[in-house]
């Protein structure tokens, strides 16, 4: 089993953070390799068990189902259904924690997947550098780090 493990410190709270990025349809709001999103049979996209459906900027369908969602931990647990990259059994958790001493929260992403292993490096410098902590990078700028 492959893993990924993204953190980062967003010099803003995490409520207003989580607030940010909670909408699980939201990606294309923050996250710059998202393209478009949608949410299957017009399902809430903070039901668990709703499936979106979204386009990287280079075109590349993915469909995840949200598979639990906390506002009071601020965090979300989704799999990836389908996706052009080579692995299964793909669950993610992006979850915020404030951080006490200052107006910031620590950002944690992270990943657990199977795959060959000869894709495995690949795909682990993939995720983690491309997704999680491009949207990272993405939250920091947004909320002016």
């Amino acid at each position: 089993m492959a893993r990924v493990y993204i953190s980062s410190v967003i010099n803003a709270p995490a409520a207003k953070v989580w607030e940010y990025v909670r909408d699980f349809n939201g990606l294309p709001k923050w996250h710059p390799r998202i393209r478009d999103s949608r949410i299957e049979d017009a399902l809430p996209s903070d039901k668990v068990g709703c499936i979106r459906n979204f386009h990287l900027q280079n075109g590349d369908a993915l469909r995840e189902q949200l598979l639990g969602l906390s506002d009071y931990d601020m965090f979300y647990t989704y799999a990836i259904l389908d996706s052009p990259m080579p692995l299964t059994d793909y669950i993610s958790t992006l979850r915020l924690t404030p951080i006490t001493d200052g107006e910031r929260c620590f950002g944690e992403w992270s990943a657990e997947f199977s795959c060959d292993p000869a894709n495995e490096a690949d795909l682990v410098t993939g995720v983690g550098t491309n997704v999680f902590q491009g949207g990272f990078d993405a939250l920091k700028r947004h909320f002016g780090n």
